[in-house]
């Protein structure tokens, strides 16, 4: 694969083209550098990669403008970032992959890995919207997450999502108006953004939207009844905590 580093410290992107060539074949990757938004944009053009590894800040920009004024990616994209929990946050929700400062050999070789098996991939630019959405509009009622599994790329308003229900270590979500989703991830990897978004956990399994919920029925130990007539249970150890942010309403 053609590769391509984008950061303006020269040590990162050494340390980074050291990582991904001991942890390749021999000639398995060519690989180039650039130090920041214009540097890379005309590598990009130039060079055409496969892959970019991009570091968000950068002096002269971010990673996000650089991607602003490339037209329709045709590349898989991997930003670096230093740590950063609403950043990670961010990246998650857009599926796209990143890579933590400092980073290791088997997180590069997990990346390249994964570039590798989603080279043709088209759904970047829909993505990166995502993803930018994310930083500029936080209070978007339209704002989506986007949701992967083996057969298809989904991209889902956060506000048509009714519950998630965990399945060992994948996760269901039921949207309205549509079939449930099974992603290969479990239910705590999602929760963290999504309490931001009025999501509530009820159970040990499952993660509730609380536009969705209709009212909170007692019997049975207690269960929500959500607006679309489905039921989702609380846990007894969740149940006063689930009364309160439903009386606060």
């Amino acid at each position: 694969m053609k590769i391509l580093v984008v950061d303006n410290e020269i040590e990162i992107r050494e340390l980074l083209k050291e990582m991904i060539i001991a942890c390749s074949s021999p000639g398995e990757h060519s690989i180039e550098v650039a130090e920041g938004v214009e540097s890379g944009l005309k590598k990009i053009n130039s060079f055409k990669p496969d892959v970019v590894f991009l570091d968000v800040e950068m002096p002269d920009g971010t990673g996000f403008d650089l991607m602003k004024r490339v037209m329709q990616p045709v590349f898989q994209l991997v930003f670096i970032t230093a740590h950063n929990q609403y950043a990670v946050q961010a990246f998650k929700c857009s599926a796209i992959d990143y890579l933590l400062k400092p980073f290791d050999v088997i997180e590069i070789e997990n990346s390249l890995q994964k570039a590798a098996v989603n080279l043709e991939n088209k759904n970047l630019g829909k993505q990166l919207s995502v993803l930018i959405e994310q930083f500029t509009y936080k209070e978007n009622t339209d704002k989506q997450i986007v949701l992967k599994d083996n057969e298809a790329t989904y991209f889902v308003k956060l506000n048509d999502i009714l519950y998630c229900e965990a399945e060992n270590s994948y996760t269901r979500f039921f949207i309205q108006h549509t079939s449930p989703v099974l992603i290969s991830k479990t239910l705590s990897t999602f929760e963290d953004f999504l309490k931001e978004y009025g999501f509530i956990r009820t159970h040990h399994s499952y993660l509730v939207n609380i536009d969705k919920i209709k009212m909170y029925d007692k019997s049975d130990g207690g269960n929500l009844v959500l607006k679309s007539g489905e039921i989702v249970p609380v846990s007894h150890r969740k149940k006063d905590f689930v009364m309160q942010v439903l009386e606060s309403r």
